[in-house]
């Protein structure tokens, strides 16, 4: 997706009487279904008169040129991108990202080669080196664009302009620290016009544009990777699978330094990591274990879900297995004896690690929060507030700032934004929110633009049959429901009993964690999401949270349902065979409804859905624009 494409005159033609911003904004209105905020246009008309300038200077005209690209599987954006042949008369592409700012200095964070900070969306914040962040849009497309994979390829090169900007040596932008990254990824300032222009017209001077242009819309997106490949890569084959963007780069770069500095600094460091599902939160989790690992810093990641544990240790192997623990397994850990514990899904944290299985003399008082926090010279927690979907499960950002304060550490804060799940639409997942009633958004219709194929499913056979076509070795798609049936117990024979029924569909659910004999075919719980087999079970809100597939068949229960007359949301804990959901009373509509965000937001490139309950069912289609193929 771009909001603007078009060739080198007409986009000058549009800078030059002031249409521009206005066709910017047309097309972010109609894509996004709502207006782009003030200081996002005036960036626009300041950065885009900029760069029109440098452009008069090449004397390009045979070239295209597109505006506002989103990055594939991303909600980022492009700023600008260049399409020609060079002069060596080989096929090319440019990225141009445009900077406003005015002044940036360096932070002193050890080792940190990708941010400094600079004064943008009104404060002082930490952000990426321009070079650093578009190395990042660069491996991002070319990891994702066949195009520019395979030959006859496209050549794709990548600068910054920071039109406002003075170059001072040595300080700044262009401290020596940066000076790897400015070789591959130059900067070019308020003084460098002559400069820019030269560098664009050594790789577009030979024109035509229009058919490089087409061969880029048109090429193939490549595979995503899955959160479980990258598992795999970055701890057993010690190699890095995705490059972290924008908000995760100051997320990571913050661990990172407060790990480095942890046997120096007089007090603990508690890092808070925000953002709703698909915003990469495990991917910067295990990122920040590689690099850890691999400067000899002792890391481990712990969560409070098996399927999740038990599935990373799985895939990274026996030897790397032991850096993945429970949140429960600290109970006995002295105080300050790991230099960084990384938690991931940390709204799953509990009040105390005892549990039916902690022997009397054994028991602790002490919260689990404190023990997590005491054992660590940094404590790194990621989390989701509205994912919460049982009453004993009570992380939220509130109680680690609470606990940390008890402890007197020093809090870092970060919120993640940036989308990868979902084809990278945060509309969708807005949308979700908004039509759950978690949270108002200004997403209260879904279009096709949001990227995501959603669709509703009369009978759940097609629902299963449709899933089933879908699911792939490489492109995995699974089946989950809301806990509105009994878990039976395996069958003596190692099968699984037929419990969720809706109709005369029927189908098991995953099996237990207890389960010891299996007959063939039938996966260990905690192995269901990785396990091809998987797809002939259903899953459940505590298997699937933490993972990831291409597609999610949903059957949505009646243990939720919409009220069309008090248009209101209702909670049936009577429907519900959620024992630990149930005994929450006044609380049950809320998790109810962030098991179904949960299990709704699970689909990278879609979400098929079944509603037993029909007013459910006619809300959701109220609240989709009404086009073909939808439902």
């Amino acid at each position: 997706m771009r909001l603007y494409e078009g060739d080198i005159s007409t986009f000058r033609a549009d800078v030059l009487s002031n249409k521009i911003s206005d066709k910017l904004v047309d097309s972010y209105k109609s894509y996004y279904s709502k207006l782009p905020v003030h200081s996002e246009i005036r960036s626009w008309n300041n950065s885009l008169r900029a760069l029109n300038d440098a452009i008069a200077y090449t004397g390009l005209n045979d070239n295209m040129i597109a505006l506002e690209y989103e990055l594939p599987y991303s909600s980022r954006r492009i700023d600008c991108l260049f399409f020609g042949k060079g002069e060596d008369n080989k096929e090319n592409a440019v990225i141009v990202e445009l900077k406003q700012w005015e002044d940036a200095k360096e932070l002193d964070i050890e080792g940190n080669f990708e941010t400094v900070e600079t004064y943008t969306g009104g404060s002082i914040r930490e952000v990426p080196h321009p070079s650093s962040q578009i190395e990042k849009y660069t491996l991002n497309l070319k990891d994702s664009v066949v195009v520019l994979q395979e030959e006859p390829k496209i050549e794709l090169y990548s600068c910054s302009y920071c039109h406002n900007y003075i170059k001072k040596e040595g300080k700044g932008l262009f401290s020596d620290r940066y000076k790897e990254l400015l070789k591959d990824y130059p900067i070019f300032t308020k003084n460098d016009i002559e400069q820019l222009s030269k560098y664009l017209k050594n790789k577009l001077q030979r024109g035509d544009g229009f058919k490089v242009f087409n061969r880029f819309s048109e090429s193939e997106i490549a595979p995503s990777k899955k959160l479980a490949e990258h598992f795999r890569g970055v701890i057993k084959e010690n190699k890095e699978v995705f490059h972290l963007i924008d908000d995760q780069l100051a997320a990571y770069n913050t661990i990172v330094d407060r790990a480095r500095r942890s046997n120096r600094l007089e007090k603990k460091s508690v890092i808070i990591i925000k953002g709703g599902p698909g915003t990469g939160k495990s991917v910067i989790a295990i990122n920040t274990v590689q690099k850890l690992l691999s400067e000899g810093i002792k890391v481990y990641h712990a969560t409070g879900s098996k399927a999740f544990t038990e599935s990373i240790r799985k895939l990274v192997g026996s030897r790397a297995a032991i850096l993945f623990k429970y949140f429960n397994t600290f109970s006995k850990t002295k105080s300050n004896e790991i230099n960084v514990l990384i938690m991931d899904e940390a709204h799953r944290i509990r009040k105390s690690s005892n549990n039916r299985y902690t022997k009397k003399e054994e028991r602790s008082e002490k919260p689990q929060i404190e023990e997590l926090i005491d054992v660590a010279k940094v404590s790194v927690f990621f989390i989701d507030d509205d994912q919460v979907v049982r009453p004993d499960e009570i992380g939220s950002v509130s109680l680690i700032k609470d606990t940390a304060k008890k402890f007197d550490a020093e809090v870092f804060e970060y919120q993640l934004e940036t989308q990868f799940r979902c084809n990278g639409s945060n509309g969708y997942m807005e949308w979700v929110d908004n039509t759950l009633g978690i949270k108002e958004t200004a997403n209260k219709t879904l279009t096709k633009n949001e990227k995501v194929e959603f669709k509703i499913f009369e009978n759940p056979k097609d629902l299963y049959n449709a899933i089933m076509d879908k699911n792939t070795k490489n492109h995995p798609a699974r089946m989950v429901a809301g806990f509105c049936w009994k878990w039976s117990d395996t069958k003596s024979d190692g099968t699984l009993n037929e419990d969720v029924i809706v109709g005369d569909f029927k189908m098991t659910w995953e099996a237990k964690n207890e389960s010891r004999k299996l007959a063939p075919g039938i996966p260990k719980a905690m192995y269901w999401a990785i396990d091809p087999n998987g797809v002939s079970q259903c899953g459940s809100i505590y298997t699937i949270q933490g993972f990831e597939f291409d597609y999610v068949g949903v059957i949505f229960g009646k243990d939720l349902v919409y009220d069309p007359i008090g248009k209101i949301w209702l909670g049936k804990p009577e429907n519900s065979a959620d024992s630990s959901a149930k005994r929450a009373k006044g609380d049950f509509i809320k998790y109810a409804k962030n098991a179904y965000r949960v299990l709704l937001t699970r689909g990278m490139k879609g979400c098929y859905v079944h509603f037993m309950d029909k007013n459910t069912e006619n809300f959701f289609k109220s609240k989709i624009s009404n086009e073909e193929g939808l439902f």
